[in-house]
């Protein structure tokens, strides 16, 4: 048997026509459907998840966040011509807010 998400989802689509019941969402924006969320679940499951064993939530929280903010920021995505789709800006610090003082 297949378990691939497009698997899933024609055996869903299926299912639900088989009850008589109709989608609250538009296929098109689908998870199954949609190549930017498959693309981007795709590159989590190999980039991290298939490398890592989590031995807490808040390992999983850490690790997935570093991950995201280096996917975001400094991976260079072939779609943007091998760019980074929101390059981290860097601020001198005299522009950054003053830090509050402890008492």
């Amino acid at each position: 048997m297949y378990y691939g998400p497009e698997f899933v989802a024609k055996a869903v689509r299926e299912w639900i026509t088989a009850v008589g019941a109709r989608t609250a969402y538009i296929e098109p924006g689908s998870p199954w459907e949609n190549g930017y969320c498959e693309s981007f679940n795709s590159k989590l499951r190999d980039e991290l998840l298939k490398g890592e064993i989590f031995y807490t939530l808040e390992e999983a929280k850490v690790l997935i966040e570093q991950w995201r903010r280096h996917y975001n920021t400094v991976r260079p995505h072939s779609s943007l011509g091998y760019r980074p789709p929101a390059p981290e800006v860097l601020l001198p610090a005299s522009k950054l807010a003053p830090r509050p003082t402890l008492n």
